[in-house]
């Protein structure tokens, strides 16, 4: 089973929920978007996916799309076929050290330590899932889905269509941590970018949403998260970095993020 995660509260989600399936999760697959904007995935902060991956001892497989609309689902697919029909003559060692410094440049930034544990998707057997955060965005389930039939795998969204309030309680009470990466909504504030959600502030978010008219949850892409730690993750994950505001909207520029006992 594969899960697609950009390291937001809900493809975090989706990652515990396969565990709890009791399926083994062969990898976590990444998407980085080489352009300005993407109709499909998460833009800010993906990279913390690769120390999500490294603090669970799972394998993360990042891919590079454009973000043209059509055309990166197409790029996924690509990267994903060799998974799914399983790769033969992996690598004998499958740690951080397998990495070229070329694919370091592409997808790591460069002042982030690089993880010692952190390995690559290497699977050598089939893969029979993709499992996603899907929300409610017809858009992104609709073309996962026909993906997956392509692909000759099943598509699982957990989430589809879960209560915006629940889903957002349930993260608290499962011990998710979260932070706002970034905001762009009437009502989410400076303040906002780069707070860490709990019940109180989780409580002010939900009177804001609901005054501005959106759902608590930001499925709208009003506001952007990061998961510093879940309870599928042996580390937690420690970022320096400041909150840039840019007239309507804002987000944290992370300087470096590290794993950290």
């Amino acid at each position: 089973m594969l899960v697609l995660s950009s390291g937001g509260k809900d493809s975090c989600y989706a990652v515990w929920w396969a565990l709890l399936q009791g399926w083994e999760v062969a990898g976590i697959v990444t998407v980085r978007v080489s352009g300005d904007d993407s109709m499909m995935f998460q833009l800010p902060s993906t990279a913390l996916a690769g120390l999500q991956a490294a603090a669970a001892g799972i394998p993360w497989l990042p891919v590079i799309v454009s973000g043209e609309p059509e055309v990166e689902i197409g790029q996924l697919e690509e990267a994903l076929l060799p998974q799914v029909r399983g790769v033969t003559g992996s690598l004998e060692d499958s740690n951080s050290n397998n990495w070229t410094e070329e694919e370091w440049a592409t997808f790591w930034p460069p002042n982030w330590p690089r993880p010692a544990n952190m390995m690559r998707m290497n699977s050598q057997t089939p893969i029979d899932g993709l499992v996603s955060g899907a929300l409610r965005s017809d858009y992104q389930r609709t073309r996962l889905d026909r993906m997956a039939e392509r692909l000759g795998i099943k598509s699982f969204a957990p989430l589809w269509h879960n209560s915006a309030s629940q889903h957002m309680q349930n993260l608290l009470e499962q011990r998710f941590s979260m932070m706002l990466t970034s905001v762009s909504a009437d009502g989410l504030t400076e303040e906002w970018v780069g707070r860490s959600l709990d019940e109180q502030s989780l409580g002010e978010l939900g009177v804001v949403a609901e005054r501005h008219g959106f759902t608590v949850d930001g499925e709208g892409g009003e506001f952007e998260t990061a998961i510093l730690s879940a309870p599928w993750m042996n580390s937690q994950i420690t970022i320096v970095g400041e909150p840039l505001w840019k007239g309507q909207r804002g987000e944290f520029a992370i300087e470096t993020a590290s794993l950290t006992d």
